[in-house]
Order: structure tokens, then sequence, then C-alpha cells
């Protein structure tokens, strides 16, 4: 069994509703559908989801909201009469729109309205049965999901025959609705997929699949094959616009495979992620993936002695965590020590820290280095390869990029070094075309 998810492009019009029936009369093993709200149908359209949270605000600065309401809602009617739908939703829009009025709707059942109405209008065309997420994602008090729980109210709610969920959203301990993060649908469906042990989970977007850099620095770049989810990991966290972050830990604590597919090019096998993989799809790529983020802040510290000093780090950590700071690498040397963070994160407290580095540890010398881009080389045959570091850091010096940061984990997995902003593009480029293309 598979437990495809489509998102918001995939949903945007009834043309998208007849790909996703042709999607899953191609494969009677797609069982279990999750869907998003509405998205765009051109670059001038808005999403339902944006929306939704436009006549929450209107509501609570007392503005009538009718209008914005009424696109919602004409969205719905118009894909439903283009598909010749028998369903009439009509009682629930003036339900809504009465909880709206009253303001006794909140956000986050008003943000979820639009996967539910999608999932209603899809049941309907494809003749599967309609499961509400409220009935089966059960958050605790704390926002987190009671996977047990809501595993089983699933599984006793799925027999068999096609269903179809929303995503998005489900329901607390009070009955009240509450939605995940946006893009929060993938984790839906990978909570679907989790819970009933599915095969596959095929998350069905308008790309084919993982691209190995970003198209808006690299011209056309490939698709990744395959990835681990070690990989995606990387990746997600290094800057690339993958999935949902809590996407990932239900399929793969079932140790079940990811395949991200293309809804309007089926045809394409997009990327598949799964735990590991066996044999070598192509020997000669190392690299799985190029991505990375600018507007970091680098603190670097030297001191004489410091490696015969115990608690150094420590207590530069410490001053971070004080000003609730995260730190994102940290590389370091015999007598010296840097820290790496996002700019915006210490932009505000910047002064105080360095005020209190300099009275807690007495370093020899403490200096900032701004406007620093983080790059990442992600793949998992790196540590297979021997002098990849030193074809990279090549690439970059005759391309004349100056590297300013370097930082690689004992597993190889990734190879991190900061730039300038200004050539934070560049270097990407100059990696794809060395390594890739």
């Amino acid at each position: 069994m598979k437990v495809v998810k489509f998102g918001g492009s995939s949903m945007a019009d009834a043309g998208q509703y007849r790909k996703i029936r042709d999607i899953l009369l191609a494969d009677p093993e797609r069982k279990v559908v999750v869907v998003s709200a509405a998205g765009k149908r051109s670059k001038q359209d808005h999403k339902i989801t944006d929306l939704l949270y436009l006549c929450y605000a209107h509501t609570q600065y007392g503005v009538d909201c009718s209008g914005v309401f009424e696109m919602i809602t004409s969205r719905y009617r118009e894909i439903a009469r283009d598909l010749d739908l028998s369903i009439d939703l009509e009682p629930e829009f003036a339900a809504l729109k009465a909880k709206l009025d009253n303001k006794s709707v909140t956000q986050d059942e008003l943000a979820s309205r639009g996967e539910y109405f999608s999932a209603r209008l899809m049941a309907d065309y494809l003749g599967f049965k309609f499961v509400d997420a409220a009935d089966w994602v059960h958050f605790r008090f704390d926002g987190t999901v009671d996977q047990e729980s809501s595993y089983e109210a699933l599984r006793n709610q799925v027999d068999g025959i096609g269903v179809v969920i929303p995503g998005f959203y489900g329901q607390l301990p009070d009955g009240k609705i509450k939605t995940f993060t946006r893009g929060g649908s993938d984790i839906t469906g990978a909570l679907a997929a989790a819970a009933l042990d599915a095969d596959v989970y095929e998350n069905w977007t308008d790309v084919s699949g993982i691209l190995m850099a970003d198209p808006r620095i690299v011209e056309n770049p490939q698709t990744i094959p395959e990835v681990t989810y070690d990989e995606l990991r990387e990746l997600s966290y290094s800057g690339a616009q993958v999935l949902h972050e809590g996407t990932i830990f239900p399929v793969r604590e079932k140790n079940i495979p990811l395949n991200i597919r293309n809804t309007n090019a089926p045809q394409d096998p997009g990327t598949m992620i799964q735990e590991r993989f066996e044999g070598n799809s192509d020997p000669h790529r190392f690299i799985t993936g190029i991505t990375g983020k600018k507007d970091f802040t680098i603190i670097a510290l030297t001191k004489r002695g410091m490696s015969n000093e115990v608690g150094v780090l420590r207590k530069v950590l410490t001053v971070l965590e004080r000003h609730n700071i995260s730190v994102d690498y940290v590389p370091n040397g015999i007598d010296n020590v840097s820290v790496v963070m996002p700019t915006e994160s210490i932009a505000s407290s910047l002064y105080t820290i360095l005020g209190e580095i300099q009275k807690e540890v007495e370093p020899d010398s403490l200096t900032v280095h701004d406007q620093i881009a983080v790059v990442a080389a992600v793949g998992r045959k790196m540590a297979f390869r021997p002098g990849v570091s030193g074809q990279i850091f090549a690439a970059l010096g005759q391309a004349g990029i100056n590297i300013r940061m370097i930082n690689q984990g004992p597993d190889e997995l990734n190879i991190i070094f900061g730039v300038d902003n200004r050539d934070f593009s560049d270097a990407i480029r100059v990696l794809y075309n060395s390594f890739v293309k």
C-alpha cells in the first residue's frame, strides 16, 4: 500500500484534480490520499490558506472579510462545477461565515478549512471515503503529536478501501482544532504512512524531486535520484527547501521510503529517500547536493595556551545560551575557537555578548566577522573518496573565492565552508559546474 500526499499546486483547480485521478488509477496500491488546500493557479493568484489567514486578521480588526471569504468559497465552487460533483458545501460555507462574523472561530480552525474543503471535494470526485484529520491526528496540549493514539485511531478508520484525508491539522484533547506550521500537510502524510505501515510514502508536488542546487542560482540543476535520510537532514539544515522538517521523522522511524514526485510529470521517477541504498547508482558522483545560506556572523577568539585550559569553549557557549542564541558551527584550532550563528539571532545583543565573553574568558583577541555565507557540499560517498576537500578548495581558489571558515564532521557526510556573502552564488555555481555538470 502507498500513502500519497498532494500539495497545494496539485490541488489548484479541476485540471489538477483530473491529473491526481489519473495518477491514482495508474497504481491501485495508492489507496490513502492526503491533500493540501488549493494553491496558486498562476503567479498572480492567491493560496487559499493565505486568504483564510487574511480573513481571520480582518475579523480581529473589525474589518468586513466578506469579499475575501467569497474568493475562497468561489474557488471550491468552481472546482465542484468543473468536475460536475454532487456534493453540496454551501451549508458548511454558511456555518463557517457565521462563526467568522461572531468571532467564534479560532485562527487554527479557520486556517484548516482549506484542507478540509479540498479533501471533501476530492473524496467525492474519487468515490473514496472521507476521513477527517481531526478524528485521528491527536495533539497533546504542548503541541506535540500523540503518535500511538493517532496511529491506532487511523488504523480503525482505514479498512482497505480508498480514503482521502485533509492535511495540516488535528485535534487537541479539549476538542479544538490545531494546525501544524505552514507546510504541515507533509507531516500528516508521513504520520498516515507510519500509522498504516505503508510500503512507500509518495509526496507529489510541482517539481520532479529534489534538485542538486538552487535553480535560482544554477540553471536547470539535475534531480537527485537517491538520497539517504541523513543526507536529506544535512541538506535541509544547510538551507535547501525540501520538505517540512517534521516530515522525515515518522517515516524514518518505520523505515518507510519517501518518494518525491511531480504531479505535472508523473512519468518522472523523482527522488527516492530512504535509510540506505545498496549498490552505487552513479560511481562517478560523490556530491549528492549543494546548498547554503547567507547572513551569518562569526565570533572568533584566540588565547595562548587555550588547548591546556579546561572550559574555555563551555564559557563561550554558556554566554550565548544566556542570550538564547543557538550556534550552528564551532570551527576551532589549538589556541583559537570560533562560533558561527545567523546574524539575525545575535544582532541585537552582539556587543553585550562580546563584553561577557571578554570578561569570562579573557581572550588575547576577540573579533567579529559578518556578511558571511555558509555553503555545504553534502554526499554520503565523500567519506570514501580521498582528496575531496582538496578538490573543492582548489576549484574555489581557481575561481578567486576566498574561504573564511571550514567545518567538517567526523562522519564526512558534508563539507561546510564560509565565504563572503557576495561570493555565495558564485561558490555554489563553481561547485556544481566542477563536480556535477
